[in-house]
């Protein structure tokens, strides 16, 4: 990870000193609720798990995300407990993945997850309803490509071309808006620095961005995003095409996601050769629930 020391948090806990929380990502601090004793707790890079026996390996879309982390160092590692853990999670850009046996979790015990997009069995509702006022259910598509596309010529003047670290400026502009697309690398430079992005460019103006969203070890899923200014010119159409060669040349495929609802998401994957390969159903959270506090475990602390 990108972070060279970590300390293991329990959701709820006191402030630790500035010293222990030296590396936390995004600078100032957010304070957390407290929440129940068994809540979930992070985990430093060397207290994890073998990560094979709870995430898939080589599975597409935000399946991916444990892999993605794990190559990356953007992310957090969580379990109920820190030795021979029962339920297990990794968060990555508002993400979450859910894995384990949800019977030892207490109450609100994943309340730390407030605000994100939960992948979790069905066996992890009742702990999921336990900890939030709203769970809202998002239908979502998973596409993975099959067919190459012919790459559309650009409009006169524009390039399609790959992401340097030197288009961290312009990346940034893009994409003042729309964060989303390069949080799950850290940030727009991380992003452009990585290799794994196409753009369309007039001169030093990025105008669309297609990027790998989440990079597995089998599946890289995409992402994508165009100045509304821009729209309905192609751009998005050729960024994906180009991407989708280089995930290729990668030994890699490409996947898409989106929601069911979003039309011009499905026709532009349908467009530039991803067919459907199943739906599934992810929930945003909301609302945690009130919980009494109780007495702080003290978690063990690492130099």
């Amino acid at each position: 990870m990108h972070r060279s020391s970590r300390t293991v948090l329990v959701a709820g806990a006191a402030p630790w000193t500035a010293r222990q929380l030296t590396g936390r990502r995004g600078g100032a601090l957010r304070a957390v609720p407290r929440h129940p004793r068994n809540a979930v707790i992070e985990l430093a890079p060397d207290q994890l798990p073998a990560l094979s026996a709870w995430f898939t390996a080589g599975a597409p879309g935000t399946a991916a995300l444990a892999e993605h982390v794990r190559a990356t160092g953007t992310g957090r590692w969580w379990a109920d407990r820190a030795a021979d853990p029962r339920t297990a999670a990794v968060s990555c850009a508002g993400h979450v993945l859910l894995r384990g046996d949800p019977a030892a979790l207490a109450p609100g015990a994943l309340a730390v997850f407030d605000g994100h997009y939960v992948r979790a069995a069905d066996r992890f509702r009742p702990a999921l309803g336990s900890a939030f006022g709203r769970l809202v259910p998002w239908e979502r598509m998973l596409w993975v490509h099959r067919f190459p596309a012919p790459a559309p010529r650009p409009p006169h003047g524009v390039t399609v071309r790959r992401v340097a670290p030197g288009d961290a400026p312009a990346l940034t502009a893009l994409t003042a808006d729309a964060g989303w697309i390069h949080a799950t690398w850290g940030g727009p430079s991380a992003l452009a620095a990585s290799g794994r992005g196409w753009a369309a460019l007039d001169r030093d103006r990025m105008l669309a961005l297609a990027c790998t969203y989440v990079q597995g070890t089998a599946y890289e899923d995409l992402a994508c995003f165009t100045d509304p200014a821009h729209r309905r010119r192609g751009l998005a159409l050729a960024c994906v095409a180009a991407l989708c060669r280089d995930v290729a040349a990668r030994g890699r495929t490409a996947s898409w996601t989106c929601s069911r609802d979003h039309r011009p998401s499905r026709l532009l994957a349908w467009n530039t050769g991803f067919r459907l390969r199943h739906e599934y159903v992810h929930y945003f959270t909301g609302q945690p629930a009130a919980h009494p506090p109780v007495r702080r475990e003290t978690p063990p602390v690492r130099a």
